[in-house]
């Protein structure tokens, strides 16, 4: 949409699989003119990443589909000295690079910051890995569970007495990596249109973790511990947060905090009797959760959601994933959305006005878009030719 907040912006996106391509999803859904540089071998192999044969001619798969949208691919080798060139032309009037290698393989390709930086200096260049451009892990291979458990995340997650227990969101890649550098991206885009500068962008996954961790560091400032697993607050520790089991094996999330939400719970189930039980722990904990338990093992889910649907208490059910796809309230707010190949994907988690998402174009196929993308850099067709037909240039057929 060319009234997009981010249109006239590109960005050349070197990374592959899913924190960088969910960050520049970011970017591309705000309008950015997003490049998906690929290697002219197998490519971003998100396409194929997952159960099943490993071959060419697999189709997409769905989450590739989903977070590649809105963008083009040039499949380019920027190992060769003409590819690089060529990377040169595109980052001379390019606003944004991203990259998701481990720290020194830029370096070593020379499309680094500072070697980008001589023919652009407005650029703005986000590097995002695990552990970050420095210190003593920083060269180390990691993935969304690793990250988690460095920061003291996964040590906190989980029942009372039970082992760490594993989330199938990444909450590193995703709401860390993902999100940080595309907030830091924007604020250094909004800084170069004030004074032309560019600037260098290094996200961590695994500080990205550690500095959303307020809670736990409240708690260790103010107590000087934090609490053990499955007995704090927020994970099980007191009756009025937690999560209760139904008649037909579902499960019931209550987060009741506020006195006024317990004392509303308490008196639609007919129990005043536990109102003074809501923080209480111990010995009087189990026992106004057992009550709870109890209660609401008497009716299924659907009647306990029928039941307490007029009542303002912070009870919810807790949704199969299908069934979270066709909640009426992520359906009126349009939260899921039908790619260019009749997919359903996932709108962006923000709303502007004047409205400026659109489903575009599709997640483009290796080297969809290689001639136009090089045409566009100035470079002649017979140019383009003779770089696919040496083998730096992959273009989709």
């Amino acid at each position: 949409m060319s009234d997009a907040p981010l249109a006239g912006v590109r960005v050349l996106d070197l990374t592959r699989l899913l924190p960088g391509p969910m960050c520049t999803l970011h970017l591309a859904d705000l309008g950015a003119d997003v490049v998906k540089i690929e290697d002219t071998g197998a490519g971003d192999y998100a396409r194929s990443l997952g159960p099943g044969p490993q071959t060419p001619l697999r189709p997409a798969t769905a989450w590739y589909k989903a977070i590649n949208r809105n963008k083009r691919s040039l499949a380019i080798d920027l190992k060769s000295p003409r590819g690089r060139d060529a990377f040169l032309g595109l980052a001379r009037n390019a606003d944004v690079v991203v990259e998701g290698f481990r720290p020194g393989v830029v370096a070593a390709l020379r499309v680094d910051a500072a070697a980008l930086r001589e023919v652009n200096p407005r650029l703005v260049y986000c590097s995002l890995s695990g552990y970050g451009q420095g210190g003593p892990r920083a060269g180390l291979a990691g993935h969304d569970i690793n990250y988690l458990g460095y920061a003291g995340v996964l040590d906190q997650t989980g029942t009372r007495g039970g082992p760490p227990a594993l989330s199938n969101l990444q909450i590193a890649d995703l709401l860390g990596g993902a999100a940080s550098a595309a907030i830091a991206i924007l604020g250094a885009l909004f800084g170069a249109s004030r004074d032309g500068r560019g600037r260098d962008v290094d996200v961590a996954m695994a500080d990205a973790v550690l500095a959303h961790q307020i809670f736990a560091l409240g708690a260790l400032e103010d107590s000087g511990r934090v609490a053990a697993r499955g007995t704090d607050l927020l994970t099980g520790g007191v009756p009025c947060y937690g999560v209760y089991g139904t008649k037909d094996a579902r499960w019931l999330a209550v987060g009741a905090l506020e006195p006024k939400f317990w004392r509303a719970l308490c008196d639609a189930l007919g129990r005043a009797d536990l109102i003074d039980g809501q923080f209480a722990t111990g010995d009087e904990g189990a026992r106004v959760r057992s009550a709870l338990e109890t209660v609401f093992a008497a009716d299924t889910l659907a009647g306990w959601t029928a039941r307490l649907a007029g009542v303002d208490c912070c009870v919810s059910p807790v949704l199969r994933f299908d069934e979270a796809l066709v909640d009426a309230q992520f359906r009126a707010r349009q939260m899921v959305v039908t790619g260019s190949d009749g997919s359903r994907q996932f709108a962006p988690p923000f709303r502007l006005d004047p409205p400026a998402f659109a489903v575009a174009r599709g997640a483009p196929r290796h080297g969809e878009h290689s001639r136009e993308i090089l045409a566009e850099a100035g470079l002649a067709d017979a140019a383009i030719d003779a770089l696919i037909a040496d083998g730096v240039v992959s273009a989709a057929s």
